[in-house]
């Protein structure tokens, strides 16, 4: 009802400026004085003017657009219905003239459109303004104080969000914005939307002082997380809660809502821009294939199920050991891709007649091997089932690969494999080194992906630091110097598949993580994150290194070196050969029936694979050894990407 008022009140008034528009164009003409002539003229066409007016206007869509959103693009519809239109009167006008007295100067039709355009296109923009500025300086102290961080196209969308909504998406609370800060000197002390530009980054806590700010939100979706970082440091101690806007990136992943303004997150901080692949051009080998993931229902596995079923696999084969997991992943996948054929296996990798008969059964023609126990101190404990699941389970299930023809292989690897002192680590690596070894000679495409932490997986340390600040503290962190690489879950999950399309055989795929991200800084920006005040509010307890655990984790070892890919943030490392015979004289060994070592048998085994290895308790001299290590070889991966981008 509301749309068909509206249509009628732009019809009606479209009519008496398509006839304001004659009257004027005669009236310039004739410098006021017209001739009765061209009166009675005017009056004959008049009529049929409007009706092709306006239904010009109504065929080309001009009663369909939110003219509160016009734009340049509305101006150039209205244009053209206005040719349309002046060309059908003007043709009309010259055919009739003599008949029925359809009289009028040439240079009245000439210049009528034209009036036409200036009048419709006045209509569009009271409709506009009416939205514009009906927020004002009236609603003022009427509700909670907000500073604006940026005044770019994202600020200026956010201003308008306040003129025209009065309050943000998802918040019953009115708000009211004092203005913007931004670092660009031309803007400082202009105004945008009505609000002043009142200063830099630097100025934000005299102007939260000054203004009463309750909120700040920070209107710069494209910024590296360094920036960010360095707005939240800006922000402590003023008590103002923090909000930003998502990345383009975020919202085609779906990782946020549509709406404009969400409370920052862990993720806005991290210290590089997240690694961007255009997924449906890589994924080209996975539509209309088979395609098996093991672990389908642990954080990486079920990622990697909901990216594989947006390219259109023949069949999706989700194989876990948990009935739990495996069952929410389906279900979740049968609500959000109803067309897509899945198959449900619950079986343990380390089942070598289980992995065959699925394999037999659905003829997957690419893997990829998301299966394995990851924490590292729990892992310390069980030393056994680690070497197990992760050794002979990838060796299980690749060699069912290898023997059915599948055509890809994909392990999901760690960089604790790297320099391991851990049985989690030692036992990630042997699993590079089977894949390796299974691909000598084989007709399957084997690789191994390697990347740091990710943010959100099960065991990783960001929810333990919510749910530490939720229950108002302490905040555990290991270290004072304990550093880690991080990813969010689709970029590592898009790595994989990006690797996939990359692989020929062989190799370990290395993703360019950017810095290092110190656990101590992201536990206090956390609890800054949550409204508290570090130290005060909630504090930081040190624990002490857990068993297994390094202070810093590396993506290379010395001796492998990069090769660069098509990919500007992925390398190819060059993996030290492992011996084939005493490989297999492990995998011998922990397949056994009833085989179920004590830690000194796993630390040996391990050292057959991975020489020097030496599952204890890490040291902090150790760990600093290790760090001057990572830090070359990091080096050369940056060196790497430098030297060889312009060849790639």
């Amino acid at each position: 009802m509301v749309r068909i008022v509206r249509s009628w009140g732009l019809i009606l008034a479209d009519t008496l400026a398509v006839n304001a528009a004659l009257v004027c164009s005669l009236w310039l003409r004739f410098d006021g004085k017209i001739p009765m002539s061209f009166i009675r003229g005017a009056l004959r066409i008049a009529p049929w003017a409007t009706v092709v007016y306006v239904v010009s206007f109504y065929l080309l869509g001009l009663y369909r657009r939110l003219w509160r959103y016009a734009s340049v693009g509305d101006l150039l519809a209205i244009v053209t219905g206005v040719t349309v239109g002046g060309a059908l009167t003007t043709s009309l006008t010259l055919f009739l003239a003599a008949e029925r007295g359809f009289l009028l100067p040439r240079s009245v039709l000439a210049f009528w459109p034209v009036l036409v355009v200036g009048f419709v296109g006045a209509v569009r923009l009271l409709v506009r303004l009416s939205y514009e500025y009906r927020f004002p300086v009236t609603r003022r102290g009427k509700g909670k104080p907000v500073l604006i961080v940026g005044a770019g196209d994202a600020g200026a969308a956010v201003a308008r969000e306040f003129l025209n909504h009065k309050r943000l998406p998802g918040n019953g609370e009115d708000m009211w914005p004092v203005g913007f800060v931004d670092d660009d000197p031309a803007k400082l002390g202009q105004r945008l939307f009505g609000l002043p530009v009142l200063g830099k980054r630097s100025d934000i806590p005299d102007i939260v002082k000054a203004y009463g700010v309750e909120e700040i939100i920070i209107a710069m979706p494209s910024v590296r997380g360094r920036v960010i970082r360095e707005i939240v440091e800006i922000c402590r101690g003023t008590g103002a809660k923090l909000r930003t806007l998502p990345g383009i990136y975020d919202l085609l992943e779906g990782r946020v809502r549509v709406d404009p303004i969400r409370p920052v997150q862990v993720e806005d901080i991290l210290g590089r821009e997240p690694v961007k692949v255009d997924l449906k051009s890589i994924a080209g080998y996975l539509s209309g294939q088979t395609v098996l993931v093991t672990g389908a229902g642990g954080s990486i596995g079920s990622e990697l199920c909901r990216q594989i079923a947006r390219v259109s696999p023949e069949l999706l084969v989700l194989l876990g050991h948990g009935e739990n997991s495996i069952y929410q992943i389906h279900q979740e996948l049968k609500r959000r891709f109803p067309n897509l054929p899945l198959a449900q296996v619950i079986a343990d990798v380390k089942d070598e007649a289980a992995i065959e008969h699925v394999f037999r059964t659905y003829r997957p023609g690419v893997v990829f091997h998301a299966a394995a126990h990851k924490h590292v101190p729990l892992m310390e404990f069980n030393p056994g089932e680690a070497i197990k699941n992760n050794v002979l389970g990838t060796y299980v299930v690749a060699r069912a690969a290898d023997k059915f023809g599948s055509h890809t292989f994909i392990l999901i690897s760690t960089d604790k494999a790297v320099n391991p002192t851990s049985i989690m680590g030692a036992s990630k690596r042997a699993a590079e080194a089977v894949v390796h070894m299974l691909s000598e000679g084989s007709k399957t495409r084997f690789a191994a992906v390697r990347f740091g932490n990710v943010l959100g997986s099960r065991g990783s340390v960001v929810p333990l630091f919510q749910q530490q600040i939720a229950a108002g503290g302490p905040v555990t962190v290991t270290h004072p110097d304990m550093v880690r690489y991080f990813m969010t879950i689709p970029e590592a999950v898009q790595l994989v598949i990006q690797a996939g399309a990359l692989a020929k055989g062989g190799e370990v795929f290395v993703l360019d993580m950017g810095e290092p991200v110190k656990i101590l800084d992201l536990a206090r920006n956390m609890i800054l994150l949550s409204g508290y005040e570090p130290g005060v509010d909630i504090d930081i307890v040190f624990t002490g290194i857990r068993p297994g655990e390094k202070l810093f984790e590396e993506l290379l070892t010395a001796g492998e070196g990069v090769t660069a890919t098509a990919h500007e943030r992925i390398f190819i490392a060059r993996p030290e050969k492992v011996e084939a015979d005493s490989l297999r004289r492990v995998l011998a060994t922990i397949s056994q029936p009833g085989w179920y070592p004590d830690m000194a048998e796993a630390e040996e085994l391990m050292r057959q694979v991975v020489p020097g290895f030496r599952a204890r308790e890490n040291s902090e001299a150790d760990s600093r050894v290790y760090a001057e290590a990572s830090a070359t070889v990091e080096g050369s991966v940056r060196g790497t990407a430098l030297g060889l981008s312009g060849q790639v």
